[in-house]
Formats: structure tokens, sequence, C-alpha cells
């Protein structure tokens, strides 16, 4: 506690570097009670305190573009023509989505101007934008094949109440806690049957139904597309759209600047007006007439269990999938961070509007978020604005809609499928962490064979698995030396390693010797079911007259049987004898004789160098022979003998 004139003299030496701001308040201090220092600068806060209240370095404020918490200029022009260049990746994909996912074109318009408009304005994240997504496209046309396309609006409107209540909850970072190979391996398993049941509309043909039996038919549609013209043009088209867009970022000139999926829809709008080719072509109704609100009979079936089960698979998928995109979208720019539950909680009132409008679902989608990020915007107006050009094309052109052909749609989302795929990554895991790299293609081949959320369960159970696997790792060693077996053990010991620790205590009660040691000081954790093994073999064998010396884990809080002994104290400098030995009472019953004097110990003193063994002596011919290692001890297995006892009396 400071004096009330050396407060005095701090607060002025606080604040001579401020241009002598508060002295005269300062100066008045003198009369104050000792101890309670006014704050020089009177009830302004300090400067370290307004500086404490700064964003920090790296961080740009709320409301700001730049990096360090600088306010920088934004660009109007900028950010309308990024807003261009975000319309013109969308529309295809918000069409072409739609037709994958067995719905009207007309939904994924709808879902793409609700990504923009009401989602585009939220606080969640700034430039990442959303819409109809390529990775629910399977999982929307098995729902609409499954419940019909009535029910899909009810469906997404459920999902994205719970997407708003999870976010109210925080627990948008939850996600983040997921293994890196599930995600790579969902995918995967997204992107593989995508390109799958993309291959049929590539033809102009009907896809058959589950990925499988898509995989399996792909020879007869090569077949039947070679012997009809009019098909083998739409799939030239197709593929042309394929490799269009894996060569196009790679051309040189400010072509690039273009997306490769507007310029296939465009070459492909003009191939198809060539005479006497045939083409499918999309089928484009009003767009306000599309919208279809559930109803009571739709809201009723919501009880059924196979409709919550898709509401649950859409809730995790397009939740996942957001944040994720959210994580690699940071990674993009310098701006602002997403705040993961705000955006969760956008997400969800934008799927919960696409609901009541009978559309898809959305997420963010990478494809037009990075567009966005890369064509210069720097704040949420860009993506706004893409919603708004979406909407007057729809309004105002929709006769232009029509005549897209469906190829070309359908090689566009083959490339996403391959992107979403990305086989590139499975040798890489392989190369990492050969164990993730197994969880990585079970989650694969789980969702092919099986379905989307059947296939993520059963990667996160791998996930855990695994983990826990590596979280188990122990090492056991056996030994004999003299009349002892010996059983060392380090690690971390649970139930998986039950078997392995089992084996290793049969091993030293087979040796046949009269000491068993278990030594356990190096396992950094045991879970109840292995310490119930050794205690279990502790006691039997003690049962049997077989002295076991049991060294229990140095783990804090690990709970000892009942009536065992504590451990001794270690030696204040790790050698010599203990500053304190507890132990157990010499029990009366055990000793008949009379008490031990000096005499009863014939050999010589025991110097600085004799080693000493607190627990379950072994009988020798010599007492005055060393004993064993000093250590802890757990309990006395026996009555002791008379010689036992008084060894045990001298060396206490």
């Amino acid at each position: 506690m400071l004096s009330p004139g050396q407060e005095q003299k701090e607060a002025q030496d606080h604040t001579a570097g401020h241009g002598g701001r508060g002295r005269h308040r300062a100066g008045r201090s003198s009369g104050r009670k000792p101890g309670r220092i006014r704050s020089p600068y009177g009830n302004a806060p300090p400067p370290d305190a307004t500086r404490s209240r700064q964003a920090p370095a790296g961080r740009p404020k709320s409301g700001t573009t730049g990096g360090a918490g600088q306010k920088e200029k934004v660009n109007l022009a900028t950010e309308i023509a990024a807003s261009f260049v975000v319309f013109l990746v969308a529309l295809p994909l918000c069409i072409g989505v739609a037709v994958a996912s067995a719905a009207p074109p007309e939904l994924g318009i709808i879902s793409g101007v609700v990504g923009g408009l009401v989602i585009g304005m939220a606080r969640g994240s700034t430039l990442q934008v959303s819409g109809p997504a390529a990775g629910l496209a399977a999982l929307v046309a098995e729902a609409v094949l499954e419940h019909g396309l009535a029910m899909l609006g009810v469906i997404v409107l459920a999902s994205g109440v719970l997407q708003i209540g999870l976010g109210l909850i925080r627990l948008g970072r939850m996600f983040q806690a997921i293994s890196i190979a599930v995600v790579q391996g969902m995918l995967a398993g997204i992107g593989l049957p995508l390109m799958f049941g993309q291959a049929y509309p590539l033809a102009d043909a009907k896809a058959i139904g589950r990925p499988v039996e898509n995989l399996l038919g792909i020879p007869d549609l090569i077949a039947r597309t070679v012997a009809d013209p009019q098909k083998a043009i739409a799939a030239g088209l197709g593929v042309a759209t394929v490799v269009l867009s894996f060569v196009w970022k790679k051309l040189p000139g400010p072509l690039t600047k273009v997306p490769a999926a507007l310029v296939a829809v465009a070459g492909g709008m003009a191939v198809a007006a060539l005479p006497g080719v045939g083409i499918a072509t999309l089928k484009v109704g009003n767009l306000l007439a599309s919208v279809q609100v559930p109803g009571p009979t739709q809201f009723a079936a919501l009880a059924g269990g196979s409709v919550l089960s898709t509401v649950l698979t859409f809730t995790i998928i397009a939740s996942a999938e957001s944040l994720f995109t959210a994580a690699a979208v940071d990674r993009m720019h310098t701006g602002q961070r997403t705040r993961y539950n705000s955006e969760l909680i956008a997400q969800g009132v934008g799927n919960t509007i696409c609901g009541a409008l009978g559309a898809l679902p959305m997420t963010a989608v990478v494809a037009r978020s990075s567009a966005n990020v890369q064509a210069g915007a720097k704040t949420r107006l860009s993506r706004t604005l893409h919603g708004l050009w979406l909407l007057a094309f729809a309004l105002l052109l929709p006769n232009v809609l029509a005549l897209i052909p469906i190829c070309v749609l359908a090689g566009v989302l083959v490339h996403s499928g391959w992107k979403l795929f990305a086989p590139e990554e499975f040798p890489k895991m392989w190369r990492q962490d050969r164990g993730e790299f197994v969880v990585m293609t079970l989650t694969t081949v789980a969702i092919v064979a099986t379905a989307l959320l059947e296939g993520v369960l059963v990667g996160l159970a791998a996930g855990v698995v695994l983990a826990a696997l590596r979280m188990s790792q122990a090492s056991v060693r056996t030994s004999v030396e003299g009349d002892t077996a010996k059983l060392v053990m380090a690690g971390n010991v649970t139930f998986l390693r039950l078997p392995k620790l089992i084996d290793a205590l049969e091993a030293v009660a087979a040796a046949g010797t009269p000491r068993i040691r278990l030594d356990l000081t190096g396992v950094a954790h045991w879970d109840h079911a292995c310490r119930s093994q050794v205690d279990e073999f502790v006691a039997k064998h003690r049962g049997a007259d077989i002295r076991v010396e049991l060294l229990r884990p140095n783990t804090p809080n690990a709970p000892a049987p009942a009536g065992t002994a504590p451990e001794a104290d270690p030696a204040p400098d790790g050698g010599g004898a203990p500053a304190h030995v507890p132990g157990p009472e010499p029990r009366p019953e055990a000793w008949a004789g009379p008490e031990p004097g000096p005499e009863a110990w014939a050999g010589p003193e025991p110097g600085p160098q004799t080693q000493w063994f607190y627990l379950d002596p072994t009988p020798v011919g010599d007492p005055g022979a060393p004993m064993g290692p000093r250590e802890p001890f757990d309990s006395l297995t026996s009555p002791l003998s008379a010689q036992e006892f008084e060894t045990w009396g001298r060396m206490r």
C-alpha cells in the first residue's frame, strides 16, 4: 500500500508522458485515504484502457474492411462489378443444381435469390455467398423421389428452424470438431454420386436411381449414346463443357475473368439453335407461379420417422458444408472473420424462407464465394446485389433460360462433382496419415453404398475409434529376474488394451515365481476396466500365498482399493531415505516374542549407499544384504514371520 505522497508521485510520473494531463488532480490526492488511488485522468479511461478496446492487429473492427483495424475506403464500382461476376457464376449453378435435384429450375433461382437478398445482408460472414449447392443435389433428389416435391418445402423449413436453434445455443463451432478425414470423405462421397447421376443427363438420358445402380449402368448408357445421333451431340456438348471447365483457368489473357460455366452455356445455346439439332433444353415456367407454400398436410407429415430423418440429414449436411466453406473463405482474404454462430443462424433463416416458398435448400458455396473474393469485393454489398440480378433476370428474361441445353448444365455439375471428389486428396492423405486415410476412404465408400447420413455416421464412428486407439497406446514388458516375475506397463491403458493387459498378467502368473511385481508407475491413465482387472489379479494371487507387489500409476486422484496403505513420500533430493515413511503399525498378534533390541540386527549399519525397500521384503540368508530398490507400496500381503517382522522393524 502506498502513502499519500507516494500516490501523488506515482500519478505524476504516470502522466509525465501525456502532456501533463491530470497533474492538478493528482496533486490533490495527498488528503485522500491511503490505498485508494484516483485515476489522474478523472472519469476518462487511461490510454492503455482505450487501446485495450481497440481491435487487435490483423483483426479488423466491425464495419471495417482493412486489416489491423484500419478503415478502408470501399469502392462502389468494384462491389457492383463483383456482384455481376458472382451472378454469372451463380446463374448456371442454380439452374443446374435444380435440374440435378429433380426439381423445376425456377426453385433453384428462388433459393439463389434468397441466398443473396436475405443471407447476403446477414452479419455472419462478409464475403461468403450462399445458394443451392451441388453437394445437396443428390440428397434433395432422394428426398423428392421418396416424399414428393410437395414435401420438399416443409423439410427445408424444418431444417432451417433447427439451424437457427443450433446457432442460438452457440453450437456453430461444434462442426469444427470433426475429423478432416471425415469431412473430405463426405465431400468425396457427395461428388462421386453427383458425377454418376449427371452422366445420364449429360447424354440426354434419365438416371436409373441410386449411385451404385447409376455406376453399373454406364456401359449401357454409352452404347445407347453411340447409337443415337442426337444423344451423341448432347454427350459431345456435355463432355466439351467438362473439358472447358478444367482448362479455362489455364488460358492466358482477360478471358479467364469470364466464368467457364457461362461460356459453356452460351456455346451450348448456340449449338442447340442450329438446324437439325434436337437436344433437350430447359423447360421454364413462371417464377412466381412456382412458389409452393407448404400446407397443413405437409406439416402433419413431419411426424413420420423417414421425414424426420431427412430433416436431420439436411440440417447436419447443410450446416457442416456452410461452416466448412466459411473456414475456407476466411483463408482467402484478410478482412473480417466469420462469426460462426451468427452465420449458422443466417443460414437457418435463409432455409426457413426457402422452405416457406417451397424452394431448394441452400448452403454457402465455395465457387461463388471464391469468385466474389477474386473479383475484389470487400463488403456484403456484392453478394446482396447478385441476388437482385438473379431476381431481375428470372422475371424479365425467362425465355432465355428455355434455350439452355440440359447436357451443358450436366457437364457443369460433373465438373463440380469432380472437384468435390478431389481424387488427389487420397494419395496425399495416405502419405500423411494412413489411419486417417482409412477413415476417409471408409466414409466415402459408406456414403456411396448406403446414403449420406449413414455414411457420415460411419465415418464419425471410425474417426472416434481411431482416436481412441491412438489415445490408448501402451507398452507392456514382462520378464523374470530371480524369484520375481515382473510386468512393466507405460502409456494410456483403456479397455481397448484390456486383451493385451490380460495376456501380460497371465504371462507373469504362468512364470511360477513366488513373487510378482506389477510396475504401473509409467501409466499416464487407466480406466475402470483395467483397474478392476489388475485389482482382481492381485487379490486372486495374494489369496494363493503369492507375494504381489503393486506399484500403482502416479496419476492424480487415482483411487486405491480400500485398506491400502498410502505410498511413501519421495526423498527431497531424489535419493536416500524419504523424510517420512508411512507404514502399517506392527500387529501384536503377529509377534508373540520379546521386543527386538539392538542385538537383533547382526549385519553392518546401513550407510548412505544402502538401498531401502518398504514393501514385502524377501527373506534372504544374509540379513545384512542390501534390500531391493526403494519403491512405493500398496499394502502388506500377509502376516509377517518373526524374522521378517524383526528385519522390517530395524529397517524402519
